[in-house]
């Protein structure tokens, strides 16, 4: 028996998730018409607007009466920490960059972990750490760890500077081939301490948001964790079961 072809509206979604994911369609740009694009794929409107509305309801997406379709994010969130930074501010007009401060790797129960989860202090660990700005103003210090075995031959090279693709979830994603489903996180206040307010031109000890995060993958295991230390307020937009960054 011949297996059932792919409905034409999911065959049209996967074409166009990838082209999102790959960048065709950068944040802040509009879509081809669905007359364009029901061309495109040879369906009618009706299967088009079904494949673009399940890009909408993912959160790739946003529909806007008289412009079409625009591009919202190329990661869209299931929680705060597992949204794109790098989408946030392309999408708000501004200009994010990244700057690599460090890659470094420690052994398993290095004094450097002690504050980590008890699962990732039982591995050998590569951290990156990397300072975001924003109009070339420093906002944030991101301290990202990954299981050494997982993040093998990271360079300065795979972690660019400009550029949608210097989203951390990207270079995770499409550089090492990480995946995850599922996330948790906690947001506490905290005193800057030295070594952070150096990067973030801050006296020691100003007010800070500390954002840790914790990505797992299906099995229920540790994928990275993430230490943000970020200068202003966080805000959420709560809809439905979900929460999303604002």
């Amino acid at each position: 028996m011949e297996p059932r072809a792919a409905p034409k509206y999911k065959v049209a979604y996967g074409a166009l998730l990838s082209r999102l994911v790959s960048g065709r369609y950068p944040i802040g740009g509009r879509l081809p018409t669905e007359d364009e694009l029901a061309r495109t794929f040879d369906i009618s409107r009706v299967t088009i607007r079904r494949s673009l509305d399940m890009l909408v309801n993912e959160g790739f997406l946003e529909r806007r009466q008289g412009s079409g379709y625009t591009v919202v994010s190329l990661s869209p969130p299931s929680s705060m920490c597992l949204t794109s930074f790098t989408d946030a501010m392309l999408r708000a007009g501004r200009e994010p960059t990244s700057k690599l401060i460090r890659i470094s790797t420690f052994e398993a129960h290095a004094p450097q972990d002690q504050d980590l989860i008890e699962e990732l202090q039982r591995e050998r660990l590569t951290c990156v750490e990397r300072l975001r700005l924003v109009d070339n103003i420093p906002q944030m210090l991101v301290r990202t760890w990954v299981p050494a075995r997982l993040l093998a031959d990271a360079r300065a090279e795979d972690f660019p500077d400009s550029g949608h693709e210097q989203s951390i979830l990207r270079i995770l994603s499409h550089r090492f081939g990480l995946e995850w489903n599922a996330a948790c996180e906690d947001i506490s206040p905290a005193g800057a301490p030295e070594d952070v307010a150096r990067f973030l031109l801050i006296e020691p000890g100003t007010p800070l948001l500390v954002q840790a995060c914790t990505a797992f993958g299906e099995e229920g295991n540790v994928v990275f964790y993430e230490q943000v230390y970020r200068i202003g307020k966080v805000s959420f937009n709560l809809t439905g079961a979900s929460r999303e960054s604002r």
